[in-house]
């Protein structure tokens, strides 16, 4: 359930784009009638309609994650946070600009805030991320932990630069179905196989 929460963002945006792709005369419509008043000049043109809808359905939906996690008591994780001031900034200049490029920017910043973050933690503030994450589920020695807390922070480092080859290369359409399925394809791709090597240092849950 926690999975479909964090990716509820993500699939609105594609869903939201994929709509207004389908009809942009009535995309066109809708974002002139109501977010005109956000875009320098006035006007949404057609062609940015369906990134501009799909960039404020994010940015309300995190909005509304953060409000029912403060509603429910529970504690804001730092990465929706984080996550929320990114897709704030970028996507704003976005709607303002009426400009993809901005939004397409966001996904690498994210990436690479979590590369850094790994590679800092763990060099600078003995602080390794990967074993604070999972350290409840596996006890495992300290150099697998540092060696797949640097594999980690290179696949978000190399995963920044793909979006950026495929935000420039291919069309806004390529790159929305790449935001989905591509990106998130990897990361699981690659949390299956760094947990393959693991599984031998799993904890023992059994309460007997």
């Amino acid at each position: 359930m926690k999975i479909l929460f964090d990716y509820l963002p993500l699939i609105l945006f594609f869903s939201v784009f994929k709509w207004a792709g389908h009809d942009p005369v009535a995309a066109h419509a809708f974002a002139n009638d109501y977010f005109a008043g956000f875009v320098a000049g006035g006007t949404v043109a057609i062609t940015q309609a369906p990134i501009l809808l799909a960039t404020v359905s994010t940015i309300v939906m995190t909005s509304l994650q953060i409000g029912w996690q403060i509603l429910q008591r529970k504690k804001v994780d730092l990465m929706l946070w984080v996550t929320f001031a990114i897709i704030a900034v970028f996507g704003s200049a976005t709607i303002y600009f009426n400009n993809e490029i901005f939004i397409k920017w966001k996904p690498t910043i994210l990436y690479w805030i979590f590369a850094g973050a790994l590679f800092i933690s763990d060099l600078l503030l003995n602080k390794n991320l990967t074993r604070s994450a999972m350290v409840k589920l596996f006890d495992a020695p300290e150099a697998v932990w540092r060696r797949l807390n640097m594999q980690w922070a290179v696949f978000f480092a190399v995963l920044g630069g793909l979006n950026l080859y495929v935000a420039y290369h291919f069309s806004t359409d390529d790159w929305v179905t790449f935001k989905l399925f591509g990106a998130t394809g990897l990361t699981f791709a690659w949390l299956i196989l760094n947990m393959i090597p693991l599984m031998k240092y799993m904890k023992d849950t059994d309460p007997t």
